[in-house]
């Protein structure tokens, strides 16, 4: 199994300090999640239906009629790689691992591409697989860039799939409108903006024929009632979603700030969360974990990925902890 953000109980365990006072900056995920009501009894009891409201909700939400529900963008990520023949396939060389390793384990030849490298190597692919915003660095690609790879890629029957995980708060920079294209697949979730990684909800829109192979693959029933309910509710609601975008982008602006004036200025990012690069990311990570605050650290390059703070309090000890390694001499032991 791969590293991922999360994992509190462990970082509790290793750390040895309890777990509820831990602020877990790891995920990228919304702290201020779509507030799901109590779910009622028959939902829990019927098998889940797949002529309910969600379909229609999603595709209002998402501006999309040709979308198949998933159990979160992993079920699709895992399953895609088995519709294809053996492939050439390029991954941006730092984004969500879960992308290469799943074409890895289906025996295609799988090749890092950095982001200034996909124009000279798309002619030597079958499949580009790309996370717009990218999750780690943050880096965004244009409606009209990912469309000119796509057309170069369908000419010999190749993909371009679209991860837009964390595409909610800027919906303009979304590819999904246009997913019924051949050959174009892009994959969304309710994880990050709904603050909802727990449900297991995701949506995959390209056009009918690969859908339908898809949703063979999956088989029924491949999200729960319970989820599919909640979901349904969560995706109608326009007030929390105009209100979530505002508060996401001020509190990213606050963490970028946060980060800059203590001296750990943000090379990327998106609302979600802040990408810091440098060869301090291993120790400010140990430092700030033995202070129950856990981050995502990346080892190649050395960077740190921070989440946004839940509470006051959280961004006052994320505000103590970064100024107290910053008044560390350099070489000391943390």
């Amino acid at each position: 199994m791969l590293e991922h953000g999360g994992k509190v109980r462990a970082a509790a365990k290793l750390y040895e300090i309890p777990e509820h006072q831990w602020i877990d900056l790891s995920t990228g995920i919304n702290p201020h999640g779509w507030p799901v009501p109590p779910i009622p009894p028959d939902v829990w009891r019927a098998l889940p239906e797949s002529d309910d409201q969600l379909i229609e909700s999603a595709r209002t939400y998402y501006g999309s009629k040709h979308l198949l529900p998933t159990a979160g963008s992993q079920a699709a990520i895992q399953v895609l790689p088995s519709l294809r023949p053996r492939s050439r396939v390029g991954v941006l060389s730092l984004t969500y691992n879960e992308h290469r390793h799943a074409w890895l384990r289906q025996g295609h030849l799988v090749a890092p591409v950095a982001p200034d490298e996909v124009e000279s190597a798309l002619d030597q692919l079958d499949v580009l697989v790309i996370c717009n915003p990218n999750n780690t660095t943050g880096d965004r690609f244009s409606i009209d860039k990912l469309l000119r790879w796509h057309n170069r890629l369908s000419q010999r029957d190749g993909w371009l799939i679209v991860d837009e995980a964390f595409m909610d708060p800027t919906p303009e920079l979304s590819l999904i409108g246009q997913a019924s294209k051949p050959g174009l697949i892009v994959l969304r979730s309710l994880g990050k903006f709904f603050g909802m990684g727990g449900a297991r909800v995701g949506f995959v829109a390209s056009d009918g024929e690969l859908l339908s192979r898809l949703e063979q693959e999956l088989g029924p029933w491949t999200i729960g009632g319970p989820s599919r309910w909640a979901a349904t509710l969560a995706l109608k609601d326009k007030l929390w979603h105009g209100r979530t975008t505002i508060r996401l982008r001020a509190e990213s602006l606050r963490l970028c700030k946060l980060l800059t004036e203590t001296g750990f200025p943000p090379a990327g990012g998106t609302v979600f969360f802040q990408w810091v690069l440098g060869e301090h990311s291993a120790r400010l990570h140990a430092f700030l974990a033995k202070r129950a605050i856990l981050t995502r650290h990346f080892s190649e390059p050395q960077s740190l990925r921070f989440g946004l703070p839940d509470s006051e309090e959280s961004w006052q000890r994320l505000h103590d902890g970064l100024n107290s390694f910053a008044a560390l001499p350099e070489h000391t032991e943390v």
